[in-house]
């Protein structure tokens, strides 16, 4: 699926003439970069946000420009959620539930990217540890609060062809720990969440899906020594240019919260449902070993594989949904 929007889009084109009012939002990672400017353009055009941030401080700093901004009935509120700690974002759950106010669209923004190895409270490698299983637990606990003709968008990435999930040693146990590796594990794990989310849910009118935003500068890439970075950058463009594409640009911090705005209140539900989506469309599924920046592997769509995470990540976190 294609239509008027593209990788140069932004928040606020995305959302031209929506009106957002009486719609409540949940954005996870509201203190920095995407999660910031998914919450502002949310509050701008008249939605009740929900930033959820481990730390309260700087994220209150950080958004003061989102509740100056607001707009139309629009609000910010923060909650707090350390996606490394299980008990942190059960608790943030139980706070959710006690409200009882419904969601419209939960957007699961926060992450790391290619951290050192570490683990998290729970004793997860962290990337796996906070990108998917807190999300998991988070969003499955909530379940009853997604509205009918809600949605669910999980923050994947194009990372995800670094590796498919690996749910034989999870938390690399066995096997070399590689930072981006463990980042693939991850962004994969974000779209089998979503495709099994959206089998599970759509009965009642609630879908969901993932994205890639592009190619920010934002502080997730703080752990990324810049020779580390430029060697990743001469990979896609080497690939780039072997396919007659033109070379890799960086988006903007509003160009690249756009599609996640899109596919969470603009794209027919229909369309996004259980997919992956990329530069304000449904992206296609590539089967290439390169690295080619368009597209989706098939194994991040794959519905035994969804299944199969789904029933592993329960196991780890000793929990059922």
């Amino acid at each position: 699926m294609t239509g008027p929007f593209g990788a140069k889009s932004t928040t606020d084109d995305v959302l031209e003439g929506v009106n957002l009012a009486g719609k409540r939002i949940l954005v996870t990672g509201a203190s920095a970069g995407l999660g910031v400017e998914t919450a502002r353009t949310l509050a701008a055009h008249g939605a009740q946000v929900v930033g959820a941030a481990r730390n309260l401080d700087k994220a209150r700093t950080a958004t003061e420009a989102v509740r100056a901004g607001a707009a139309n009935g629009g609000g910010l509120e923060l909650v707090e959620l350390d996606l490394a700690n299980l008990a942190s974002v059960r608790a943030c759950a139980d706070a959710l539930l006690a409200d009882g106010r419904g969601f419209d669209l939960v957007i699961a923004n926060a992450g790391v990217m290619a951290c050192p190895k570490s683990q998290t409270a729970d004793g997860f490698e962290t990337q796996f540890g906070t990108n998917h299983l807190g999300h998991f637990v988070l969003i499955n606990r909530i379940s009853s609060l997604f509205k009918p003709g809600s949605r669910l968008v999980n923050l994947s990435s194009s990372g995800h062809r670094f590796s498919d999930v690996d749910l034989e040693d999870p938390n690399f146990d066995h096997t070399p720990y590689e930072e981006f590796v463990a980042y693939g594990r991850s962004k994969t794990a974000n779209i089998l969440f979503a495709v099994e989310f959206d089998r599970r849910h759509k009965a009642r009118g609630v879908r969901a899906t993932a994205v890639h935003p592009g190619g920010i500068q934002t502080e997730l890439g703080r752990y990324m020594a810049p020779e580390t970075l430029q060697q990743l950058l001469d990979g896609v463009n080497a690939s780039q240019a072997a396919g007659d594409q033109p070379a890799f640009e960086w988006k903007t911090v509003p160009q690249g919260a756009a599609t996640s705005v899109w596919a969470g209140l603009v794209a027919p539900a229909e369309a996004v449902g259980g997919r992956y989506c990329e530069d304000c469309h449904v992206a296609e599924i590539v089967d290439t070993d390169d690295l080619v920046r368009a597209g989706v592997r098939p194994y991040a769509l794959d519905a035994d594989n969804a299944r199969a995470l789904w029933a592993k990540s329960e196991e780890l976190v000793g929990e059922a949904f």
